[in-house]
């Protein structure tokens, strides 16, 4: 059998194949430069998130994570600068509440008394915890949460709350800030000596607590 040829095939054949050569020599060097570009990219991005700084936690605390830091090394003078109280008295308020402390409803004469004698709001609350977990492990009928006043004899006994409230922010005032005690690792020198620092630290803490 005799085969024919299609007319103009043989140049239809010569242009398909000069067009393929040809998108191929354009597509091909656009897709490379494509590829390096977005290679370098990340690399520039890789190089930059290993220089950047990282972020501090105790900085910037993420939300729902309680940090636990340790406090400036004296104590914040409560100024006129500070709006109301009802803030702070709420912030003690709760804190002695989810405790179940017999001072929950002292909380708005703590902020006061606290500054009165220009102590940090939390100080009293925080001593208090430590020494007798909120009033919970104390001598009978002393009112005395704080380990005040501790002798051979026995403990210091107050009336009422409101006295040992009274007495223990003005000793710490009168006794420990104006003579010198300006951190709570200081104040523990002389409040409780014999400690291995683990009272400081738990009064750091539960300061930490009520921020």
């Amino acid at each position: 059998m005799q085969s024919y040829e299609i007319p103009g095939s043989e140049d239809y054949g010569f242009w398909k194949n000069l067009f393929l050569t040809a998108f191929f020599f354009t597509i091909a060097p656009i897709t490379l430069g494509i590829s390096l570009f977005s290679l370098f990219s990340l690399n520039d991005i890789s190089k930059q998130q290993a220089l950047a700084p990282k972020l501090n936690v105790l900085e910037s605390p993420k939300s729902g994570v309680r940090v636990y830091a340790s406090l400036p090394n004296s104590f914040p003078m409560i100024s006129e600068e500070v709006g109301s109280s009802d803030a702070r008295a709420e912030i003690i308020g709760q804190y002695l509440t989810n405790y179940g402390s017999d001072l929950m409803p002292y909380a708005s004469l703590i902020v006061d008394t606290s500054d009165k004698y220009s102590l940090d709001f939390r100080l009293i609350t925080a001593i208090a915890q430590q020494e007798s977990n909120l009033c919970k492990l104390m001598p009978q009928r002393s009112y005395n949460c704080w380990g005040w006043g501790i002798h051979s004899e026995g403990s210091l006994g107050f009336t009422s709350f409101e006295q040992g409230i009274e007495e223990v922010s003005k000793g710490l005032k009168e006794e420990y800030i104006d003579r010198g005690y300006q951190t709570i690792d200081e104040i523990m020198t002389k409040y409780t000596p014999l400690s291995n620092g683990s009272w400081a630290s738990g009064v750091n803490q539960f300061m930490t607590e009520m921020e």
